[in-house]
């Protein structure tokens, strides 16, 4: 679990993306935030973009950000049954995944930019992007990985591709 900001503020004000990333098959969820995002708008889109399709994990590794430090995240992990644990150099649960994905991001959110109006327009599609693509280690998309299947295509897009 990671922030990212310093994006041009969008229609709604927000400036940064919180980036999840599950640990067993690396499937990543993106969501759109202002720089003032609170603890429990977090714990939201926490429980919206990861709970529903990963379910509760054992632990959460993040970084030392005050948004994860704060009292109300230990009270939420303890209630559940979940450990946060904050990376450091050294964690050997900090595989450079979150940093690669930002950095992935990045490039996408550049690359999509001529087709949005703003850059919060593009999560969606960056997020599928990710998902989609082989990851080295396993062969597989993210995808495959977290639900055994491939996402199905717009059977435009397949023409497309092929042609």
């Amino acid at each position: 679990m990671d922030f990212g900001f310093g994006l041009p503020p969008d229609s709604k004000r927000r400036t940064g993306v919180v980036v999840f990333v599950d640990r067993f098959s690396k499937m990543v969820h993106l969501a759109a935030v202002p720089v003032e995002v609170i603890v429990v708008q977090t714990a939201r889109l926490f429980v919206d973009m990861v709970f529903k399709h990963h379910g509760m994990p054992l632990d959460i590794v993040s970084d030392r950000d005050p948004r994860f430090t704060a009292r109300f995240w230990q009270e939420v992990f303890i209630r559940l049954g979940t450990q946060l644990s904050m990376s450091t150099a050294d964690h050997p649960q900090t595989d450079g995944r979150t940093e690669r994905v930002n950095r992935v991001l990045g490039d996408l959110l550049k690359s999509y930019a001529h087709s949005f109006q703003q850059w919060s327009d593009c999560l969606r599609m960056s997020e599928f992007a990710i998902n989609n693509s082989v990851h080295a280690l396993t062969g597989q998309t993210l995808f495959y990985m977290n639900a055994m299947r491939h996402p199905r295509l717009p059977s435009m897009l397949g023409k497309m591709a092929s042609s």
